[in-house]
């Protein structure tokens, strides 16, 4: 990829040239094509003109990879990793931004969705985690795909394709040391390498073509630089843990395969401190913890509301529920339980509850969940609501802003470098008297809801 203009070109049918304006979710920035139809432009900084090569032709819209900078933006970069790029790695939309530019640009997408979709003027600052200072070294977790030849690689993006790379500078350093080691796995679809810190033992987690249903026919040997490391094998643990720990604080959690951990090494820490800001938890109170997980919030928030209160946490995936029990084991005031999160339970189990967290996977609680929130006769003094998705989070604040509830502190914070994502936590305080609530315009209403 040339990053600055050409003295020749030879004309290719599948290359547009434009200039590119503001980002749009998914990442890329939004131009105009010769023959007038929107194009949606990957690798592209707002601002800049650029030759893009298009990657899907629709009726009204295309979209494109930038492969060549016309005139570059003064926010742009040189990659740190070699595998991003056009036609490369699909897990980074913006190495080639640098990290303020990012920040700005993502406070700007969320601006956009909350005010289109829930009337929601606010100015935000997207917020920096701590140990990652240059946007690496924070993953967690990493899904690699692995090749018929056995290599492991990283998907390409909106592809099957395999971009042959045993190394994410995304990644904390243990993970990255057990890739680089990782023998060859024929047979196999998919590696899942987590490390909850950068000197952790890892769990190495293999999905083989054949599926849970038939064991694979040979397990290679792992190398003595994994000794003591979990290996799971389409579900089955076959050596070591079958878990990693994670300790924040003072307290440790289980995190079994499967079970839900944030990805960012300083995301729990990061959001447990956000959440109790949030609410406020007061000794005595009732707090319901929705879609809890391995019991994170939960833990933190039983200390805080101290032994005579409690918390009921709610967790509908049985092995993460399990990891729960496990973790707050100690905490006589708290409740685990394996349950939906929807309408009925939310009308069943939050009536009389002071405090509340939503922590929902990306498509949110959802509007008849939020719906059955706001009819409760008794409804929590505040809710906490953690999301990482802008645009599903904006629909549901619609519902609870519509039945008269206040949005008090909402932040957002950079638990994804290198991406277009973010992650927000908002504070909603219970309705105020009728008379003083104030209704959205309907122009507001979202289109897919």
């Amino acid at each position: 990829m040339e990053h600055g203009p050409s003295d020749t070109f030879v004309a290719d049918p599948a290359l547009v040239e434009l200039p590119v304006g503001d980002v749009a979710a998914g990442g890329g920035c939004v131009g105009r094509a010769p023959d007038g139809r929107v194009a949606f432009v990957r690798y592209a900084a707002p601002g800049e003109r650029v030759r893009a090569r298009v990657t899907e032709e629709r009726a009204h819209f295309l979209r494109a990879d930038a492969v060549e900078i016309l005139d570059a933006s003064s926010g742009r970069v040189v990659p740190a990793c070699p595998h991003a790029g056009p036609g490369r790695c699909g897990g980074c939309d913006w190495q080639h931004l640098d990290l303020a530019l990012q920040r700005r640009l993502k406070a700007q997408l969320v601006a956009t969705q909350l005010g289109r979709v829930a009337g929601i003027d606010r100015h935000l600052v997207v917020e920096e985690l701590p140990g990652a200072p240059d946007g690496l070294g924070w993953r967690t977790r990493v899904r690699f795909a692995v090749a018929p030849d056995g290599r492991i690689g990283l998907r390409r993006h909106r592809s099957h394709g395999i971009e042959p790379a045993a190394d994410c500078p995304l990644a904390v350093a243990s993970l990255r040391a057990a890739a680089t080691v990782l023998p060859r796995w024929k047979g196999a679809r998919e590696v899942e390498i987590t490390a909850l810190g950068a000197d952790s033992v890892p769990l190495i987690a293999v999905s083989t073509l054949s599926g849970a249903n038939r064991r694979p026919t040979t397990v290679p040997a792992l190398p003595v630089e994994l000794a003591g490391a979990g290996l799971v094998v389409d579900g089955r643990s076959l050596a070591g843990p079958g878990h990693v720990v994670a300790e924040v604080r003072h307290r440790r959690f289980r995190v079994s395969y499967g079970s839900f951990w944030q990805v960012h090494v300083a995301a729990p820490l990061t959001l447990i401190d956000a959440v109790i800001a949030a609410l406020e938890p007061r000794e005595d109170e009732r707090v319901v913890d929705l879609y809890a997980g391995v019991g994170l919030f939960a833990g933190f928030l039983a200390e805080a509301v101290g032994a005579r209160g409690s918390v009921l946490a709610i967790e509908q995936d049985r092995r993460a529920a399990s990891d729960a029990r496990a973790n707050l084991a100690d905490l006589a005031n708290v409740v685990v339980r394996s349950r939906r999160v929807d309408a009925a339970l939310v009308a069943r189990e939050l009536e009389g509850a002071d405090l509340v967290v939503l922590d929902p996977p990306r498509q949110g609680a959802g509007v008849a969940t939020m719906e059955a929130l706001c009819a409760l006769d008794a409804p929590p003094r505040r809710v906490a609501y953690v999301a990482c998705d802008p645009a599903s989070f904006a629909r549901d604040a619609r519902v609870l802003l519509e039945a008269g509830w206040q949005l008090g502190t909402l932040r957002a914070f950079d638990l994804f470098p290198m991406t277009e994502h973010v992650e927000l936590v908002a504070a909603f305080e219970r309705p105020a008297p009728p008379g003083q609530r104030v209704h959205l315009p309907a122009s507001h209403l979202p289109a897919y809801e």
